[in-house]
C-alpha cells in the first residue's frame, strides 16, 4: 500500500519495495535514501517490504526516490500505462497534460509525446490509478481515447489517427469550399463592378453568412481549447489561433453592421472576412499535411506489428488444429511448413530448417534451425517443415517485447526535448505580448487608417507564431529514429539513451562472448613424427568421453573434417592437467605441461611452439601416444568475424576501444592486438568492472559498456550506455540501455552512427523551428515597414505557419533514409 501524508511542508510517502532477502538488503535501501539531499527521514520495513519517506518535493522527486532503490539492486512495485490524449495542439499543451499528471501524488513520472499524442506514466497503483489520469486530463480540456475490445495502444492509435483524419479532411474541403466564394465577394467590384454592381452592405453580409460556419464549426476546435486553457489560466496555440481568428472576425461584423465607426476622411470600411476564414482552412491544411506525415514517424511499429501471425496450427490428440494465436499455451506443441509465419517463441522438437528473422535482427542471412534451436515468433520460415514446443506466448514473447521497448522509447523524451519544453512554457504569453505592443504601437504611430493597420499586425503576429513546430522537433526525430534502430535489431530502450550515444568517447567490449565466439575452438596442431590428422584424430578418440569445452572443440574439428576417430578404453580425467584414455590399444594423453612432465614424457622439442603459442593467447594442449610427445593443438576463444571491422569503425569515429577481461593479461593483450584494441584491462574481478568505468567516467568521459553475462549487468547499469548483446542473458540485456538483438557487434557502431544521425536532425528540426519565429514574427510586426513598405498579409502568415510544422516532421522523416554502416 502507498500512502502519502504532509508533514510540514514534507510529503510522507510509503514505497513498496521488492527483492529485499534479508535485514541487510533494508538497511542498504534505508542508508541510501537517507543520505539524499531533500530526504529528511527514511525508514525501511523489512517485514512489510516498504520504504517511509520524508522528503521535500521542492527539492527530490518520487522518481529520484524510486531510481535510488533500484540503484542498490532492488524492485519498486510501480506499474506503466500509455494512454492517447485527443486535443493536444503545441508544446504549451504538452506541458499542461505532464503538469496536471505530475501532480497527482503517486506518480513517478509522466512524459507526454506530442507527435504520437500519447502520454506515458510510471506510478502506483495502490496509490493512484487511471480513474484519476483520466479526470484530470479532461478537466485540463483534454480527451482520453478508449481503446477497443481486443485492441492494443498501437491499433488504438491508428485508429484514431485515421479517424482525425478524415475528420479533417472533411473540414478541410467544407472550409475551402466556404472561403473560396468569400473571397470572390472580396474582389467582387473589382471582378464584376462593371456589370453587376452590388452594395457593400448586401456584400458584406454574404460574406458573414459564409464565414460564421467557418469560423464556429471548422474552427471550433480553436476556441474550445482556448477556453479550456483559459480556465486554467494559461496559454497555448490555440489561444494565438482564437484570438487572432476572433479579432478578424468581429471587427469585420462591426464594419459590416457599423461602418461609421471606421469611415474616416477618403477611407471607407472594410471587412477581413476572407482573411478569418482563409487563415482558419490554412491553418487545417497545415495540419492535415502534419498528421499525413506524422503518421509516417510510427512505420517501424506498424511493420513490427505486422509481422505478428494471426494463426498457430497445434498438434491435438494427435491432429492438427488450426486456432488464434492467442490461444496457443506454453507447452504445445506447434507444426510450421515452408513459407509460413513462426507464431510464437519456442524450441524445435523435430526437423530443420532454414529462417528469416531478418526484420527482428536485422541480420539479411537465413538463420539455419534443428532440433534444440531457438525459434522467435514473427519471424519467417523459409525452406523445411519442423515442429516446435512453445516456450513463451502472448505479451511474453521477443516480438512483443521488441513492440513495448520501441514504444517506450518513442515515448520518452532525451534531455535536449526539455529545452523545447521550457521555451514553449514562455512562449505563448510571449508572442500576446508582441502582439499587443504590435497593435499599440501601430495605432499610434501607423498611417491611417492606423486602426485597420493595427488590427492586422496584430492577428499576423498571433497566427505566424508557431509554438507548435517546437513541439513536434524532437518527437518526431527520436520516434524514426527509434523505428530505425528495431528495423536493423538494435532496440533503444528511452530517448535519452539515444542522444547520449553521439557523445560516447570510449567503447569498452567484455572480451569473451562479446568480442569473441564464447567457445574455444581449434587453431593450430603442430607435430613432428606424427601427420596432423593424425594427432587430431588420436586426440579426438580420447576425448569422446570428456565434457570438457576443450574436448568439445577438438572432436567439432574432427567431425568438420571429415576424420574417423573410434571411442576411448579406461578414460580417465586428471584435474586441472589432463587426461587419459586407451585409443586402439595405446596409452593416449592430453594435458598441460605438468601432466607430460609428470607422465615422463619428452617435451622438450615442442617447447618454444608452445611458448609462441601462449603470447599469442591460445592454450598449447600436449598430445602424446605412448611414451612419445605426438603433438600440441592450441586452442582459444577466437574473434568474431566482425570485431576487427567494429573496432576499426569505432576509431574512425573517434572512439577509443577497451577491452575488459578477467583473464591473464597475456591472453588479453594477445586478443587486443588481433582486434586492434587500444587498451586492455585485464584480470578484472565481474564486481570490480564498474569501479574502472567510473574512474574513466571522472575522468570526464562518455563510457559506452558492451557485454552479454550476468557479471556484466553491474557494469553495464554504471556505464554512460550500456549496450547488451541479445544473445546473452536478461539480467544483462534487462541492465542496458540498448540491445544488439541479433548478437552482432556490428551494432555497437551503427547505434553510434544512428545517434548522432537523431541528433543532428533534431538540431536542424530546432534551429528551424526557432529561426521561423524569430524571423518571422518581427516582420509580422511590420518591422520592415519603414525602410521597404513590406507588411506581412495574416493569410499568408497562417500558410507560413502550416509551412513550419510539416517541414519539421518532413525533415524527421529524412531519417527512414538511414543506412547501416
Amino acid at each position: 500500500m502507498v500512502t502519502m501524508s504532509m508533514t510540514q511542508g514534507n510529503i510522507r510517502i510509503d514505497i513498496p519495495i521488492s527483492g529485499m532477502s534479508c535485514a541487510s538488503c533494508a538497511s542498504h535501501v534505508q542508508n541510501a535514501l537517507a543520505a539524499m539531499s531533500g530526504v529528511s527521514g527514511a525508514a525501511v520495513n523489512f517485514a512489510a517490504e516498504k520504504a517511509t519517506v520524508d522528503y521535500d518535493p521542492s527539492r527530490i522527486t518520487i522518481r529520484e526516490l524510486a531510481k535510488a532503490i533500484i540503484d542498490q539492486g532492488y524492485g519498486v512495485a510501480a506499474a506503466h500505462i500509455i494512454l492517447q490524449v485527443k486535443g493536444m495542439s503545441c508544446a504549451a499543451c504538452v506541458s499542461a497534460v505532464e503538469q496536471v499528471l505530475g501532480r497527482l501524488y503517486g506518480v513517478i513520472s509522466v512524459s507526454v509525446n506530442f507527435a504520437t499524442e500519447q502520454a506515458a506514466i510510471d506510478y502506483f497503483p495502490s496509490q493512484v490509478g487511471v480513474r484519476e489520469f483520466k479526470k484530470v486530463i479532461r478537466d485540463a480540456g483534454y480527451e482520453i481515447i478508449e481503446p477497443e475490445k481486443g485492441e492494443d495502444v498501437v491499433e488504438r492509435e491508428q485508429r484514431e489517427r485515421e479517424r482525425s483524419y478524415m475528420e479533417l479532411r472533411t473540414k478541410v474541403i467544407t472550409g475551402a469550399v466556404l472561403a473560396v466564394p468569400v473571397m470572390v465577394l472580396m474582389q467582387w467590384n473589382h471582378l464584376f463592378g462593371h456589370d453587376l454592381q452590388m452594395s457593400a452592405q448586401l456584400n458584406h453580409m454574404m460574406q458573414l453568412a459564409l464565414a460564421v460556419p467557418v469560423q464556429f464549426w471548422i474552427g471550433r476546435q480553436f476556441y474550445a481549447g482556448a477556453l479550456a486553457a483559459a480556465r486554467r489560466r494559461t496559454t497555448n496555440m490555440n489561444t494565438l489561433i482564437a484570438i487572432g481568428t476572433l479579432s478578424a472576425f468581429f471587427y469585420s461584423v462591426a464594419a459590416t453592421f457599423f461602418p461609421w465607426i471606421f469611415e474616416i476622411r477618403g477611407y471607407s470600411a472594410e471587412v477581413y472576412f476572407d482573411t478569418s476564414v482563409t487563415i482558419i482552412v490554412l491553418i487545417l491544411l497545415g495540419r492535415l499535411f502534419e498528421a499525413r506525415a506524422k503518421g509516417q514517424t510510427s512505420e517501424a511499429i506498424k511493420k513490427l506489428i505486422g509481422l505478428q501471425a494471426k494463426t498457430a496450427r497445434i498438434i491435438k490428440d494427435g491432429t492438427e488444429v488450426d486456432m488464434p494465436v492467442e490461444d496457443v499455451g506454453i507447452g504445445d506443441i506447434i507444426v510450421v511448413r515452408p513459407g509460413e509465419k513462426i507464431p510464437v517463441d519456442g524450441t524445435i522438437t523435430e526437423g530443420y530448417s532454414s529462417v528469416d528473422e531478418s526484420m527482428v535482427t536485422g541480420e539479411s542471412i537465413p538463420a539455419e534451425k534443428s532440433v534444440g534451436d531457438l525459434v522467435i515468433g514473427g519471424t519467417f520460415n523459409k525452406t523445411g517443415s519442423f515442429m516446435f514446443e512453445a516456450v513463451k506466448v502472448g505479451r511474453e514473447t521477443m516480438l512483443s517485447n521488441i513492440i513495448d521497448m520501441v514504444q517506450a522509447a518513442q515515448g520518452s523524451k532525451p534531455p535536449i526535448a526539455r529545452l523545447a519544453d521550457v521555451i514553449a512554457s514562455y512562449f505563448v504569453p510571449s508572442v500576446l505580448g508582441i502582439a499587443a505592443i504590435t497593435f499599440i504601437v501601430w495605432n499610434i504611430f501607423g498611417p491611417a487608417p492606423a486602426f485597420t493597420y493595427s488590427v492586422l499586425n496584430f492577428i499576423a503576429v498571433l497566427i505566424i507564431a508557431c509554438p507548435c513546430s517546437l513541439g513536434l522537433a524532437t518527437p518526431t526525430s527520436i520516434m524514426v529514429g527509434t523505428g530505425k534502430g528495431a528495423e536493423n535489431g538494435i532496440l533503444i530502450r528511452s530517448g535519452e539513451a539515444l542522444e547520449k550515444a553521439h557523445r560516447i568517447k570510449v567503447v569498452i567490449f567484455d572480451k569473451t562472448g562479446t568480442l569473441t565466439k564464447g567457445r574455444p575452438e581449434v587453431t593450430d596442431i603442430v607435430s613432428r613424427e606424427f601427420e596432423a590428422d593424425e594427432v587430431l584424430a588420436y586426440a579426438a578418440s580420447a576425448e569422446k568421453g570428456s565434457e570438457h569445452s576443450l574436448g568439445e572443440s577438438i572432436i567439432r574439428l574432427a567431425r568438420e573434417k571429415g576424420i574417423e576417430f573410434s571411442g576411448a578404453e579406461q578414460f580417465q580425467a586428471i584435474a586441472g592437467h589432463g587426461i587419459r584414455a586407451m585409443v586402439s590399444g595405446e596409452l593416449v594423453r592430453l594435458g598441460n605441461r605438468k601432466l607430460m612432465l609428470d607422465e615422463g614424457i619428452d617435451i622438450s622439442s615442442f617447447m618454444n611452439d608452445a611458448d609462441t603459442l601462449s603470447a599469442q593467447g591460445k592454450t598449447p594442449v600436449f598430445v602424446s601416444v605412448g611414451q612419445s610427445a605426438a603433438g600440441i593443438i592450441a586452442v582459444a576463444d577466437t574473434l568474431k568475424e566482425e570485431s576487427v571491422q567494429v573496432v576499426r569503425q569505432l576509431h574512425s569515429a573517434g572512439v577509443e576501444v577497451m577491452m575488459i577481461t578477467g583473464d591473464n593479461r597475456r591472453t588479453g593483450e594477445a586478443i587486443a592486438r588481433q582486434a586492434g584494441i587500444d587498451r586492455v584491462l585485464a584480470e578484472v574481478l565481474p564486481q570490480d568492472k564498474a569501479d574502472e568505468i567510473r574512474k574513466l567516467q571522472a575522468e570526464g568521459r562518455v563510457v559506452a559498456m558492451v557485454g552479454d553475462g550476468i557479471n556484466d549487468a553491474p557494469a553495464l547499469a554504471q556505464s554512460d550506455v550500456g549496450i547488451a548483446i541479445g544473445t546473452g542473458t536478461d539480467v544483462a540485456i534487462e541492465a542496458s540501455d540498448i540491445t544488439l538483438i541479433s548478437g552482432n557487434i556490428r551494432g555497437v557502431s551503427t547505434a553510434i552512427a544512428l545517434s548522432k544521425a537523431v541528433m543532428r536532425n533534431i538540431k536542424q528540426n530546432l534551429f528551424w523551428a526557432f529561426a521561423y519565429n524569430v524571423i518571422l514574427i518581427p516582420v509580422a510586426a511590420g518591422v520592415l515597414f519603414p525602410f521597404f513598405g513590406i507588411l506581412l498579409n495574416p493569410m499568408l502568415a497562417a500558410g507560413a505557419m502550416g509551412f513550419s510544422s510539416v517541414t519539421v516532421v518532413t525533415n524527421a522523416l529524412r531519417l527512414r533514409r538511414f543506412r547501416v554502416v
